[in-house]
């Protein structure tokens, strides 16, 4: 019998050019080590991994020339030194489950099967997802992985956020707001647990900011609205993401641009949002090029202005709102972005400290505010670990 004080639960978390790994222990759920390899398919991919104290374990740069180099090179890498980290459990982030694969579940060949009938509705992140499934159930055949989806935290919302208006044959064929980011949503909500007792009665709007992007508005601890649809293409303006668009943009698309549904897909998802207006998707970047360039400018403008409109949306569907959370890597790191997003929000309660927002404090809210603004790091990663804990049962210390 394997003594599981000393076995561990690894973490992956694949995104359109990234892909995240973490090893924590799976009694305690502490991590061992993390790394990533990110710009898959650029000849610049760096593959870095750490230890918890910041040592750097692996740093190299190669080309890993799509996805599934990617995963194999870390299998390399875990299997060279397995004998100090023999896996108990495996955790995938699966962006979609389409209606019916709503909570974490042990993978079989019948959920993958499932899943292979539902690339229609993440046909950008499904495939390069089951695809790494099934390369760690060929590296690690007697290992139990488990599938965690983005879309869990959203499943309780009220059928007048989750149904588009139209007719039912279409949701049917699994057509309904399904919401993503959840598992940072979950985790934002644990670490606020921690901290605030009445959290659980409280009005939250939470803001994932990252280069891809979304909110979600959070009454009495369930989801009851997000920005994000049936694909994570919609809501706020992102890095390359349009955000949300009339249906007669998509239409003029098709029909006077006579483009073909996936050129249409690829530009919505790949060519659109800051990258279609100034060039560049990373935020940090255009902040640099703000003074000089005013497209870069044009589109810090819009980002903000999207966030500031959906936050207000948010409240309204609430009826109010008590706490608002930043986090994700402009989130968490870009105060500037925060101050502009709240700048005009004080006609609901909403008023930053400069300097504690400056600081990058956790609250960043004035004392009198009547909305407490925080700022919490979100972890993707550990709350994949914990959810395989919870499915497998394993109490964590």
């Amino acid at each position: 019998m394997t003594d599981k004080s000393k076995t561990y639960i690894l973490s992956l978390n694949g995104g359109s050019s990234s892909l995240k790994f973490s090893l924590y222990h799976s009694v305690s759920t502490k991590l061992e080590w993390a790394g990533s390899i990110d710009r898959i398919g650029e000849e610049s991919a760096r593959l870095e991994i750490k230890d918890i104290s910041g040592k750097v374990l692996e740093n190299r740069i190669g080309s890993y020339k799509d996805f599934s180099a990617a995963v194999a090179a870390v299998i390399e890498w875990i299997k060279n030194d397995e004998h100090h980290y023999p896996l108990l459990a495996i955790g995938h982030r699966l962006v979609q489950g389409g209606p019916n694969h709503r909570k974490p579940l042990i993978i079989t060949n019948e959920l993958l099967q499932s899943l292979d009938q539902l690339i229609y509705l993440a046909p950008n992140h499904l495939p390069d997802e089951i695809d790494t499934i099934k390369a760690f159930q060929t590296a690690y055949p007697d290992v139990q992985q488990i599938a965690c989806f983005d879309t869990s935290f959203h499943r309780n919302m009220p059928a007048y956020a989750t149904d588009y208006p139209l007719p039912a044959k279409f949701k049917n064929m699994g057509l309904i707001r399904y919401g993503f980011h959840g598992l940072s949503y979950e985790f934002i909500m644990q670490e606020l647990a921690g901290l605030e007792s009445p959290v659980a009665q409280q009005k939250i709007i939470i803001a994932h900011l990252g280069n891809g992007a979304s909110m979600v508005a959070i009454k009495n601890g369930l989801s009851v609205d997000t920005t994000m649809g049936i694909s994570p293409i919609g809501g706020l303006v992102m890095g390359t993401r349009s955000g949300d668009l009339d249906p007669g943009v998509s239409l003029f698309l098709l029909k006077q641009a006579k483009m073909t549904p996936d050129e249409l897909d690829d530009l919505l998802s790949k060519q659109s949002g800051l990258i279609a207006i100034a060039g560049k998707r990373d935020v940090q970047e255009l902040l640099k090029m703000e003074p000089d360039h005013p497209k870069a400018k044009k589109a810090l403008t819009l980002f903000c202005y999207s966030a500031r409109k959906f936050i207000g949306s948010l409240a309204a569907a609430m009826g109010g709102l008590d706490m608002l959370v930043f986090t994700g890597g402009i989130g968490e790191n870009s105060a500037i972005i925060r101050e502009r997003i709240c700048k005009e929000l004080g006609f609901i309660g909403i008023e930053l400290d400069p300097k504690e927002n400056r600081d990058n404090k956790p609250v960043i809210s004035k004392v009198n505010s009547s909305v407490s603004v925080r700022v919490i790091p979100t972890n993707e990663e550990l709350m994949i670990a914990r959810l395989v804990c919870s499915v497998l049962e394993l109490k964590v210390k």
